[in-house]
């Protein structure tokens, strides 16, 4: 049996067994050799006197530990229980003391691991019943649209029109799924910026190509003042996306002939880039929550969307070292300024 299988019990017993015959045998050499017995008699007492203290040693030393051992495994079932934080004597330096000093830290990581995990919790709770909700109004849509499709006759112009109404549905679910998937992308880290050196003006191009056939359809005018030969460490590609969303936002909010205005201007350290619209504008007490994913006020729910382009826009500037800032005056319209580190 190796030494380390041993329980203490066996190994001491074994050392007793050891001790006994070794004092035993240099007893009885002594003997031959000096043939002295009082001599014998007083090695075999102070060897028992020898052995009384150390079964007194040993009998302290278990009961010490034993109420060691117990104080650890309290403090330990506090811990998991999220219950009972450590008791450290930071002026003690016993064994018990050091081993305190780490639990604590240990009993603080673990702490800090349940708020996260809470916090995660609550947030996935709030994205599932906020995707239900929002793809619950589609779906019911889709399905009406269905059944009448199905069960009523009418003519062929008509079903155009349901089926027209279909694809708008559909069309809806496809941007929510396809929000979610970005949103979710840049939340894990699955998406790595990678930010290059790159002109201002292609960025703003490639964002503003995407509003052209709505801005058209409301006959709304865009100005955009922005010198060409700015440019800036960025993620081209996702700064679009974030700019994409604020011009989005303002042709929606923006009456029929209104106009949009697109600055930019090269300060010091930030390049900031506005989006300025005369549409109907935000009003002081909702400009802090506009940002939530999936908020929308309530006067605008007539309007299409889902609530998660601003959402999308600060998740982006902020993974890029910027912010956001909204300035709006109800009826008067809204600016929205981006502000990203130019190094």
């Amino acid at each position: 049996m190796k030494l380390q299988e041993l329980s203490i019990r066996k190994f001491l017993l074994l050392e007793i067994i050891g001790v006994t015959l070794t004092v035993a045998l240099s007893l009885l050499t002594l003997y031959l050799l000096t043939g002295n017995s009082t001599l014998v008699y007083c090695g075999a007492f102070l060897t028992a006197t020898l052995f009384a203290w150390g079964v007194f040693f040993l009998k302290y030393f278990q009961k010490k530990l034993s109420e060691f051992i117990n104080r650890l495994c309290q403090t330990i079932d506090g811990m998991i229980d999220g219950s009972e934080r450590p008791e450290v004597d930071f002026e003690a330096e016993t064994s018990f003391a050091r081993i305190s000093h780490r639990l604590e830290r240990l009993y603080n990581i673990m702490q800090e691991n349940r708020r996260k995990i809470e916090e995660e919790k609550s947030e996935l709770q709030s994205l599932v019943s906020d995707i239900s909700h929002q793809t619950k109004t589609p779906i019911a849509n889709l399905k009406m649209i269905n059944d009448t499709l199905q069960t009523r006759k009418m003519p062929v112009e008509q079903q155009w029109e349901f089926l027209r109404a279909s694809g708008s549905q559909l069309d809806k679910l496809d941007f929510l799924i396809q929000a979610m998937v970005k949103t979710s992308r840049l939340e894990t880290g699955v998406i790595t910026l990678e930010k290059k050196q790159t002109l201002v003006m292609d960025t703003l191009t490639a964002a503003i190509n995407g509003i052209l056939v709505s801005m058209e359809r409301k006959q709304i005018t865009l100005l955009v003042e922005c010198p060409d030969n700015i440019a800036f460490y960025q993620d081209s590609r996702w700064t679009a996306e974030a700019l994409y969303n604020l011009l989005d936002n303002a042709v929606k909010y923006t009456p029929a002939s209104g106009s949009i205005c697109v600055t930019v201007q090269d300060q010091e350290m930030y390049l900031k880039i506005d989006v300025a619209d005369t549409g109907r504008g935000i009003p002081e007490s909702e400009q802090a929550t506009i940002f939530k994913r999936f908020y929308r006020e309530d006067a605008v729910h007539d309007i299409d969307g889902i609530g998660i382009g601003l959402y999308l826009t600060r998740e982006i500037i902020t993974m890029q070292g910027g912010y956001v800032k909204v300035f709006s005056t109800v009826g008067k319209g809204t600016v929205f300024s981006v502000f990203l580190p130019k190094k």
